[in-house]
């Protein structure tokens, strides 16, 4: 008789372990996974996905299986070997109010701590570790199981959603993946070793370039080369030989007023062949998109570029920029060295020795905020450091003016002209951080 209620005793622990693990693996369950599965014919990977979208008729099977199995298990072989240990205590000579106290106390004792253990942290841990194996070998029991609790089950999921709308709560409706949920698991994986730190950042920058406009991205017109559209043969030349682009601007006078673009190499045949050189009818008209122009809707209108760029405009008409692939290559895979320099590309962020950091004044904002760390208002008008520092100041800066954002301290150490060219990035000591 007592072998039978230590055995009806563990088979209640083992139906509450199942009944647990199986709930919280269907939860906890990787959609995109089971999704995976599914198309892959796994078997039970299809009933699993259906119950991972509606848990609802699911929770409430499985809730009054564990409530079942826990008033069994005290109710009948829990107050049976209650009796049996309050007897045997009261035989080695204990009052009976004293072994009914001890023995019921430590039958229950026992048996709870048996169902916590082996009823649900073991099972609720290998849920958590293999979360879709185990969803897809439970789902078809649970599904029946539903089946048969049908009444019951949609009589508290009926009321569980009518309590909980007198409550003022709305339903959850479909479960969308956010960014920082993908960061979070891309960081996890580099953590484990499937993604190398390359990769992880790669994978940051083309997420951040779907956020940002083509103003955030271009070069700028003071960076370009140029060749006047009126310049002479000699200093084509110079121009050519000076430049590390195949396509060089051409302008009227200054880098505000363009009239097209040419390629390198169509004017050195030209001069390699000895022909008459006229500039005119080697310049080419790029597409004109404005600098607002989200990054990935610039990629498109790249394609159909037959110079492999785009000429960026402000709202009033002026020229602002040149945007091609490889300015979107580099705001993905970082700076690349220019023909005919030597060694890899300087780095727009250098960490000192100190633990400050020097940064060009050009980074993306984005990038220097997920780097250091430090936050970002939803709506800015800025896009790089420098336009962060600018923002602060109200005004241009001069060396050794700064900004203070999140605890960091941002100080211009270099500028090129009006522009800033070099910060340095510090942590303000906690004492002196603004309160």
């Amino acid at each position: 008789m007592l072998a039978t209620e230590l055995l009806i005793i563990l088979a209640l622990v083992l139906v509450n372990g199942l009944l647990a693990m199986s709930e919280l693996a269907v939860l906890s369950a990787r959609r995109s996974r089971l999704q995976v599965l599914a198309a892959a014919g796994r078997r039970g990977a299809a009933q699993a996905l259906d119950l991972n979208r509606d848990p609802g008729r699911f929770l409430s099977t499985v809730q009054i299986g564990i409530t079942l199995v826990g008033i069994i298990a005290g109710a009948a072989s829990g107050a049976a070997l209650g009796a049996r240990a309050a007897g045997w205590l009261y035989g080695l000579g204990l009052s009976e109010a004293v072994a009914e106290a001890v023995g019921y106390g430590a039958v229950i004792g026992a048996i709870t701590f048996m169902s916590v253990v082996a009823g649900e942290l073991v099972p609720k841990q290998l849920a958590l570790r293999h979360a879709e194996t185990i969803a897809c070998l439970a789902a078809p029991p649970m599904r029946a199981l539903s089946a048969v609790a049908a009444p019951v089950g949609l009589l508290l999921a009926w009321t569980s959603q009518s309590l909980l709308r007198r409550g003022g709560a709305r339903d959850a409706g479909e479960t969308t993946v956010t960014e920082d949920e993908i960061r979070s698991l891309v960081a996890e994986a580099e953590s484990a070793g499937v993604v190398e730190p390359q990769e992880r950042r790669m994978l940051a920058g083309v997420m951040r370039l779907g956020d940002r406009p083509v103003r955030a991205v271009m070069t700028p017109r003071m960076d370009l080369d140029w060749i006047a559209s009126g310049a002479g043969h000699e200093e084509i030349r110079a121009r050519i030989r000076a430049s590390s682009h195949s396509r060089l601007a051409v302008c009227d006078g200054s880098p505000e007023k363009l009239v097209g673009f040419v390629n390198a190499k169509d004017m050195l045949d030209m001069l390699l062949d000895g022909r008459a050189f006229e500039l005119p009818a080697l310049v080419h008209q790029a597409p004109v998109i404005p600098d607002t122009l989200p990054t990935l809707e610039a990629l498109e209108r790249l394609r159909a570029s037959p110079l492999g760029l785009a000429a960026v405009h402000d709202e009033y008409g002026h020229f602002e920029g040149v945007v091609s692939a490889m300015d979107l290559l580099a705001a993905i895979a970082g700076d690349f060295a220019a023909p005919g320099e030597d060694g890899p590309a300087a780095a727009a962020a250098t960490r000192r020795e100190d633990g400050s950091w020097l940064l060009d004044g050009s980074m993306d904002v984005v990038e220097a905020a997920d780097m250091l760390p430090f936050g970002l208002p939803e709506e800015r008008q800025y896009h790089t450091l420098a336009g962060l520092v600018l923002f602060g100041l109200k005004r241009v800066p001069q060396a050794g003016d700064h900004v203070e954002v999140d605890g960091w301290r941002l100080e211009v150490v270099d500028m090129d002209g009006r522009r800033i060219d070099k910060l340095l990035a510090q942590r303000v000591p906690l004492h002196r951080r603004a309160s």
